[in-house]
């Protein structure tokens, strides 16, 4: 069993890390607002939240869009979880924006 002494002496070796690499994510550049969305746009994104309705996915534009579950793939998605997690790095399609409500609608579908 690893003591804090020997746990301390790793850490303090150049180059080397004890923690998982992770991806660098980076929001569309020219999408700010919610008024910059357009039905159709392919945007990356991380999903923030997962319901039984559904996953909320965080596009950098201070409002989470909703992927319905019936837009989260092409088959019949029994469970949620097997789809999409939070935290996942996501593509997604926009269908519709209504910025007066401030609601988007997305899709992880292939179309």
């Amino acid at each position: 069993m690893p003591t804090v002494e020997d746990i301390m002496t790793e850490l303090a070796k150049p180059g080397r890390d004890p923690c998982q690499e992770f991806e660098v994510f980076a929001f569309a550049a020219d999408i700010n607002t919610i008024d910059d969305l357009v039905a159709e746009m392919r945007l990356p994104g991380i999903v923030t939240n997962v319901t039984r309705f559904g996953a909320f996915v965080d596009l950098g534009v201070h409002q989470d869009g909703l992927v319905h579950i019936s837009q989260l793939a092409n088959r019949f998605v029994k469970d949620h979880g097997e789809i999409v997690k939070v935290g996942q790095q996501v593509m997604v399609r926009v269908l519709e924006v209504d910025a007066q409500r401030k609601w988007i609608s997305l899709s992880l579908r292939e179309e």
